[in-house]
């Protein structure tokens, strides 16, 4: 960093000590003007006139005045113009306080809004020009008269026009702030919508796979003595629920894989053309699974399919965790319209305390990922005992334009 950018940066934190070098500037100019006759027989000659005391008391206190333009800028306006019009009328020969007035006319304008600048600006013309032109010594027409004129002209208009340049900066900072804001908060919104969808998956394909290992070591234990046979199908069960476990959870963690990692198992979700897979997997449980399906072949969106996949999958856990394999569990499937509606219902009197009391997180994230795609879920015990979870959902996505046909 160079001298000069240190310079700056100093200057630009203490604003008060950039002012206050501004009016160093400005007076040592004033005096020298003082002392310039534009009318000399040669043109325009140094030393040959003298200001009076009181256009150099003038000067200074215009200089001194400046010091505190940023701080009360119509204030500083009020008293360089006082001090402008007292030496129009008083002095001669003519000093020029008048910068004094111009530098402060330029701070108001460019630290209010246009209208004020401009009213400002017209009224501080008026008044200096006027008293120049009436009060002085020198024709109304004389060339000092028409200067007073041009610059405060001009410095209200380059007041403005810096006004105007901030705050188009500073529109741009805005919205490019405005923009990264959104950006992170869109990053967040996405990774936490990701995390609640993995965790949905991480807990579906363990309640559901946990609960199968669970229920079928309990047979292998209980039958090991007496019937050797039915303990090892039932181990082999365990194995390959374990197994099944497993390969979808690697698949669910792969997501979280950074692109310099292996790849993940390219195998697609499951979704409904596997549910009669699922249904084998509870029934090896022992638990009783009717299913009935009208819909019909419809072909579902991957993200809808594995919806009603993980729904059939953690209601048919729940049945078997809280009412027992004794249960008998319904399951159907239908086509109605532009939805496909999911129906489990169960005879059970163990969803008495069950899933909406146990405070667990299945129908939770059921709930979620259903309403994920628009769609609803109503769950609850049903008249007479049992457990009912209904989910509609529809067949065509947002990000779907064919969806399926019936």
């Amino acid at each position: 960093m160079s001298t000069l950018d240190r310079v700056r940066q100093q200057l630009t934190a203490h604003p008060m000590a950039l002012d206050a070098v501004l009016a160093a500037g400005v007076l040592a100019c004033m005096v020298a003007g003082s002392f310039v006759d534009p009318h000399g027989p040669d043109g325009v000659t140094w030393g040959v006139r003298t200001p009076d005391a009181l256009s150099l008391v003038l000067i200074v206190l215009g200089a001194a005045t400046l010091v505190f333009r940023r701080r009360a800028p119509m204030t500083v306006l009020a008293l360089t113009g006082t001090y402008s019009v007292v030496e129009f009328a008083t002095s001669d020969p003519r000093a020029p306080v008048a910068m004094a007035a111009v530098i402060a006319l330029y701070t108001v304008a460019s630290a209010t809004d246009r209208p004020t600048a401009w009213r400002v600006g017209l009224l501080t013309m008026t008044v200096l020009t006027g008293s120049a032109m009436l009060a002085g010594p020198l024709p109304w027409y004389a060339q000092e008269n028409l200067a007073i004129f041009a610059w405060t002209g001009i410095g209200a208009t380059a007041g403005d026009a810096v006004r105007s340049r901030r705050a188009f900066v500073q529109a741009i900072r805005d919205r490019a702030e405005k923009a990264e804001r959104t950006r992170e908060e869109e990053a967040r919104r996405r990774v936490a919508e990701e995390r609640l969808r993995i965790a949905r998956d991480l807990h579906d394909v363990v309640a559901h796979h946990i609960a199968l290992v669970n229920v079928q070591a309990g047979v292998a234990a209980h039958v090991m003595d007496k019937r050797p046979d039915q303990a090892k199908e039932a181990l082999a069960h365990v194995r390959e629920a374990s197994r099944s476990a497993l390969n979808e959870l690697r698949a669910t963690v792969g997501l979280l894989r950074q692109s310099g990692d292996p790849e993940a198992p390219t195998e697609p979700a499951p979704g409904l053309d596997r549910l009669d897979e699922l249904v084998g997997t509870f029934r090896s449980a022992g638990l009783h699974v009717e299913v009935a399906r009208a819909d019909h072949g419809t072909a579902l969106p991957a993200a809808v399919g594995l919806a009603a996949y993980r729904v059939v999958q953690e209601a048919l856990t729940n049945v078997q965790k809280h009412a027992g394999t004794a249960a008998k569990a319904e399951v159907s499937v239908v086509r109605v319209g532009p939805h496909v509606e999911i129906t489990v219902l169960d005879d059970g009197a163990g969803h008495q305390d069950g899933p909406e009391d146990g405070g667990g997180h299945g129908l939770i994230g059921m709930r979620e990922r259903v309403t994920a795609l628009r769609g609803t879920l109503t769950t609850g015990p049903r008249y007479g005992g049992g457990f009912r979870v209904h989910a509609i959902l529809p067949v065509k996505t947002r990000t779907a334009t064919g969806g399926g046909s019936a």
